[in-house]
């Protein structure tokens, strides 16, 4: 679970505030004005136009559409909004002595490319447009903050029988699945070369014959005994599953029945077994091929009432409310940390004065 990440996503509109309250300066006293190198303070500390530019330019991936200059300054400012939470933390964790260790570090990036070669980890680095020490920097940042969030917040998480068989009859009706259901992971090829290829290779399919020769051979190395999570990772080109293994989550049958030739060979699988390579078909008049699949069948699960007692039920019940509780308790730390924060966003300073220009 990548916690860092979601803290950040939680708490835009925490965020918002505490920029929100960065905007002005104080109508009393004066502060000396920073060099044009630095775009915000937070307790003193700088945040450099360099390191925002560098975050922001990560924020726009592969996307060919150039923002306008206004999209731009706003897509800045919320990468500024992130670094500035992200810096109000950091500090209170290195109060609290959870600042992550070299050894942390070292751990955690051995566990990261534990399944690649070493060609294929900097080419992801070098997809990302990140050098080593900026990753290590970034795993250090996000390492510091687990910590912080398991001190601060999770130690304080209790989820107990009664809530949990609470919300269970609450919620009895959600718990009854009216058709059987397929968890399923996918590794794809495309005939065309597309601009969101998934796979951290870069060697997309250029052509049908190139995708059929590259199907083929992913699926030796299925054969072979490869992990199905590390090939799709690797070389599947659906940008929505790659990063995480091919996992296609939960497909309800009527879902699959509408490709009987899918459904077909995905109904024949036990769990953890994997289709044969399956053409798929685009809806032009010729109906070619418009990519190439495998199918891994994780989990089936029939139709009915799911009880209490099964181990799934109360595993998603205590998960739903642990992630409400969470939510909720960060959302306090964040704004009480916010509050005693003296921040000072002197780029969005510079756009009002600029009159948004």
């Amino acid at each position: 679970m990548q916690v860092a990440s979601n803290f950040h996503a939680h708490f835009s509109f925490a965020a918002l505030v505490l920029i929100g309250g960065a905007l002005f300066p104080a109508l009393t006293g004066c502060h000396r004005s920073p060099s044009a190198d630095v775009v915000a303070t937070v307790n003193g500390k700088e945040i450099l136009r360099a390191d925002l530019e560098r975050n922001y330019q990560i924020s726009l991936g592969d996307n060919p559409q150039k923002p306008s200059p206004q999209e731009a300054e706003i897509g800045r400012l919320n990468v500024l909004r992130q670094m500035i939470q992200e810096e109000i933390l950091d500090q209170q964790a290195a109060k609290l002595n959870l600042t992550a260790s070299d050894e942390d570090v070292n751990a955690r990036l051995t566990e990261i490319k534990a399944p690649y070669t070493e060609d294929q980890f900097y080419n992801m680095l070098k997809q990302r447009n990140l050098t080593l020490d900026e990753f290590k920097h970034d795993l250090r940042r996000q390492l510091t903050e687990t910590k912080l969030i398991n001190k601060e917040i999770e130690s304080k998480i209790n989820i107990t029988d009664k809530q949990i068989a609470d919300f269970y009859e609450q919620n009895k009706a959600g718990f009854n699945v009216v058709e059987p259901q397929f968890h399923l992971a996918q590794i794809v090829v495309a005939t065309t070369p597309s601009q969101q290829a998934g796979g951290l290779q870069d060697n997309k399919a250029t052509s049908e014959a190139d995708a059929k020769k590259k199907i083929d051979a992913l699926y030796s190395r299925l054969e072979s005994g490869q992990d199905f999570a590390n090939v799709a990772m690797q070389f599947s080109e659906d940008p929505r599953t790659a990063s995480s293994g091919g996992d296609m989550g939960i497909v309800a049958e009527s879902t699959l029945r509408s490709d009987p030739e899918v459904y077909n060979a995905i109904g024949k699988l036990k769990p953890d077994q994997f289709t044969d390579i399956l053409p798929m078909y685009d809806s032009s008049p010729g109906h070619k091929v418009a990519y190439y699949a495998i199918y891994k069948l994780i989990a089936r699960e029939p139709a009915g009432q799911r009880l209490l007692t099964d181990p799934n039920v109360r595993q998603t019940i205590h998960q739903t409310l642990h992630d409400a509780q969470k939510q909720l308790l960060q959302t306090a730390y964040i704004e009480k940390l916010q509050d005693d924060a003296r921040v000072h966003n002197y780029l969005a300073e510079e756009i009002l004065k600029q009159g948004g220009q």
